[in-house]
């Protein structure tokens, strides 16, 4: 048996049920017996962050255009589809939400179209972190790996995660992986499930890694994650990721 316990973290509030990234999501996973609440962060045109997964607001509400064209309060104005009517939330709408519970944010601070970081872009989040006394207990992940080191050296969060992209963990293969997260300090890499097995889980071990997953999703791939005991799993489908630790999980 492992000495880890998986965490669970909601994936965009738990897509699979709720509107992703909305506060209706967050709200049904702040009565859910999960460690941390994931969603993604975008600037708008003012710099404040706005949690939505794209960079354009297409796929998940009623308007166009990239989130980082349009002020703060052009964003507020459209709607989340499926969302009956609710708007697009701000990091600081979701940090009010979850002050007073035991889940902790865990936020992709994301890239802009073309995969280029936002200038300036993590110290606003930190802003909102410190103005809501949510850093200590905040994550901030990220794939580009300048964001995340910046965001380790700016020190005082609950902790930093590196995303890594398929292409990105299979051209630097393992000692790669692990060279990157020592040279920049990170203590945790954050992979699709699909790229984990049990020799990969020992290596990263090994090396004093921390791991946590996304897309685990379905009971096969949630219980899998759950036996080899990594740290932190970012589901779609929270509750049942919950019941199934429940059941003798990790």
């Amino acid at each position: 048996m492992s000495e880890y316990r998986t965490a669970i973290a909601s994936h965009r509030g738990g897509a699979f049920l709720w509107p992703e990234n909305s506060l209706s999501a967050f709200r049904q996973t702040a009565m859910l017996p999960v460690e941390q609440a994931e969603c993604d962060v975008h600037p708008s045109a003012d710099g404040d962050p706005v949690i939505l997964h794209d960079a354009t607001l297409e796929r998940t509400t009623d308007g166009r255009g990239p989130v980082a064209g349009l002020s703060t309060a052009e964003v507020r104005r459209h709607r989340i589809r499926g969302g009956g009517g609710e708007g697009v939330p701000l990091l600081a709408d979701m940090l009010a939400l979850l002050q007073g519970t035991s889940i902790d944010p865990r936020i992709e601070v994301k890239a802009d179209l073309l995969g280029r970081a936002y200038p300036g872009f993590l110290p606003r989040v930190l802003d909102v972190l410190d103005r809501q006394g949510a850093r200590g207990r905040s994550w901030i992940i990220a794939f580009d790996a300048p964001t995340a080191a910046e965001a380790a050296a700016a020190g005082g969060l609950a902790g930093v995660a590196w995303l890594l992209e398929a292409t990105t963990w299979r051209s630097l293969g393992m000692r790669g992986t692990i060279a990157v997260a020592h040279g920049y300090g990170f203590p945790e890499i954050g992979v699709h499930e699909s790229l984990l097995d049990a020799e990969a889980c020992a290596a990263l071990r090994m090396a004093g890694l921390r791991i946590s997953v996304w897309g685990a999703n379905h009971e096969a791939s949630i219980r899998r994650m759950l036996g080899l005991g990594i740290d932190v799993l970012t589901t779609d489908d929270p509750p049942l990721a919950v019941a199934l630790r429940s059941r003798g999980g990790r």
